[in-house]
């Protein structure tokens, strides 16, 4: 197709983070790379379009996919998997329970509605402002400021449930973004 270098580096710059963003939407590995990997297709087909702001088009073509994928999931028989300790692979036990912690955050960006994990996501992992997040989404900013403020209410909660692996701990907005960041 020959896009050049431009899209070479764009591709390399941001691909990591659409593919985290992707993962921490569905939840899943597979269909994360699916959405990526059509994303940087639609992304490619309209370049010379897009080139001047390459992140934008990316990210709502990202979202717009994503948003896809759940529509299409409702219409599926459910089918369940837990996540066992054979699946972690620990090497050492502090990177055990690092790996559960980013399980248990992935599980609990799974149980949040659909919009409150799109602007969790969006904020804290695409890094964007409530502006941009408003603007991706289509909303007034007070509404991502509401979805945040509700969707780290709900991950405080679950994740400091007793009977999960994180207990009594403190759970900043900072110490959420820090988390989800370095979720696979």
């Amino acid at each position: 197709m020959g896009l050049g270098p431009d899209f070479d580096e764009f591709v390399e710059s941001y691909g990591t983070a659409l593919l985290r963003a992707a993962f921490l939407l569905t939840g899943d590995h597979g269909h994360a790379e699916d959405l990526v990997q059509t994303t940087l297709v639609r992304v490619a087909r309209r370049w010379r379009a897009v080139n001047l702001s390459p992140h934008a088009y990316s990210r709502r073509v990202l979202l717009n996919l994503s948003r896809n994928y759940w529509r299409d999931k409702d219409r599926r028989p459910r089918v369940t998997r837990d996540l066992s300790q054979d699946d972690l692979a620990p090497t050492a036990q502090a990177g055990f329970d690092l790996i559960s912690e980013r399980a248990l955050l992935r599980s609990g960006l799974q149980r949040l509605p659909e919009r409150q994990r799109e602007v969790v996501v969006m904020r804290f992992i695409l890094d964007l402002s409530t502006a941009e997040v408003a603007v991706l989404l289509e909303v007034p900013e007070g509404s991502v400021k509401s979805a945040t403020h509700r969707a780290l209410a709900s991950l405080r909660g679950y994740l400091s449930q007793p009977d999960e692996s994180i207990s009594d701990q403190s759970i900043s907005d900072e110490s959420i973004s820090m988390e989800v960041g370095r979720a696979e």
